[in-house]
């Protein structure tokens, strides 16, 4: 690995260079911008072997670093994993370019006609940890979108990143782009996190994923913008209406697909007339998978499980451990929801239509779900392709971020010798 003794150097050249793509990229033909994701899909696939054996290496980094299972699984690529990127890619080549688009239109009765349509944020800085496939979905989303990016992977994923970059680069040369319009940083040093979050005058928006560790140093250090979310804590309320075998169905997939992912359910909520009517079959079912669920109250009857603490809720486990606590209705499950979720995902299992509406309407979450498995908290399953993260906020995107939600807007106004009065 390269040592660059000068850092701040380093993040000023690479802000430049993403700057000036920016600005060339910004009125790219849809046709060039899909033509290079679906060229870097065809590298990707070419690659695959080069790809496998550089994450060998970030596997041992892994490892040696004392990397969790979860952590491991998210690292980890095979060629499955490596078609669903290249799947990724073609999904986001194949959709409607944003930039450009007209999303209102109207005639005033000064003569004036005003168009608001879709354009690129600019540079988007993105900073991720361990999971290397974060590399192709943020480069084809911004690419997608006309914006440049400086895509700073974390120190586990150094080798699988740098060799899913050559391709994408690959692409862009292949349609004729500017090949800094997506850049890889190209050391571990830390202080290049620091660089990025203080360049004001190349990035337009910093996007963070990873941890809560991470995911707060961003929000707490950035003095520029910041599309996050700090945790994934993500709820299943069963409502006295649900359906047994859905209720079950859900619980296990939501906890056990995937545990080190964000949309992984970290606690389960039961109604109390559920529990009485029908107990809690679905928390033997996950004790059952391996799972530890922490208990509390009445649901400690339940073989198998251990007694929770207060720290238990409002925690992200991303493990084999869940939550679990009775409440008395939909009003008490939002009332929990309320003071320890993290807006990210929020399932109701009912078959009642109020109910579910009511869920819907006093609870705030980016997603909302009902009778589905929150592993669905995915822009991917959204039909987005990819997505570079879920974001919590409240200000512009909200939810999976895809390509739509990385441009801003611009006024087109027309007149004719217009004045005004």
């Amino acid at each position: 690995m390269k040592d660059f003794a000068d850092i701040p150097a380093l993040m000023a050249d690479i802000g430049a260079k993403a700057r000036a793509a920016s600005a060339e990229l910004a009125f790219a033909p849809a046709e060039a911008k899909a033509k290079a994701l679906t060229a870097a899909a065809d590298a990707v696939w070419a690659a695959r072997d080069g790809i496998i054996a550089a994450n060998a290496l970030d596997l041992e980094f892994g490892r040696n670093k004392g990397l969790s299972d979860a952590m491991m699984d998210r690292l980890m690529l095979d060629e499955a994993r490596i078609q669903g990127i290249c799947d990724g890619l073609r999904a986001i080549a194949a959709q409607d370019d944003p930039v450009g688009e007209v999303t209102s239109e109207w005639d005033r009765p000064s003569g004036l006609h005003i168009r608001r349509v879709r354009t690129p944020l600019g540079v988007v800085g993105v900073i991720y940890e361990s999971r290397p496939n974060v590399t192709a979905d943020a480069g084809a989303l911004c690419l997608k979108s006309g914006n440049a990016v400086i895509l700073r992977g974390g120190s586990e994923s150094f080798h699988s990143s740098g060799a899913i970059h050559a391709c994408l680069v690959e692409g862009l040369r292949a349609a004729g782009l500017p090949e800094d319009a997506v850049q890889l940083v190209p050391t571990r040093d830390r202080d290049a996190v620091g660089e990025m979050l203080t360049m004001t005058d190349t990035i337009d928006v910093i996007i963070p994923r990873g941890g809560k560790g991470l995911v707060g140093r961003v929000q707490t250090d950035a003095r520029v913008p910041v599309f996050a979310h700090l945790e994934g804590i993500c709820h299943i309320y069963v409502d006295a209406h649900a359906d047994a075998l859905k209720a079950s169905q859900v619980i296990l997939n939501a906890k056990t697909r995937r545990t080190g992912i964000c949309g992984a359910a970290e606690c389960i909520l039961v109604d109390r007339a559920w529990f009485d009517a029908h107990g809690a079959v679905f928390l033997s079912e996950l004790i059952e998978a391996g799972v530890e669920v922490r208990a509390e109250g009445d649901l400690q009857q339940i073989p198998g499980t251990v007694a929770a603490t207060s720290d238990d809720f409002g925690h992200e486990f991303l493990d084999m451990i869940i939550a679990a606590k009775i409440v008395d209705g939909v009003d008490g499950a939002i009332d929990h929801i309320r003071r320890y979720g993290s807006h990210h995902t929020d399932c109701i299992l009912t078959e009642n239509d109020a109910t579910a509406e009511r869920f819907f309407t006093r609870l705030d979450s980016a997603i909302l779900m009902r009778n589905a498995s929150t592993q669905f908290a995915d822009g991917g399953e959204f039909g987005m392709g990819a997505e570079i993260g879920i974001a919590t906020g409240k200000m512009h995107a909200r939810g999976p971020v895809g390509a739509e939600q990385l441009t801003s807007f611009k006024y087109l106004v027309e007149g004719d010798g217009t004045i005004r009065a």
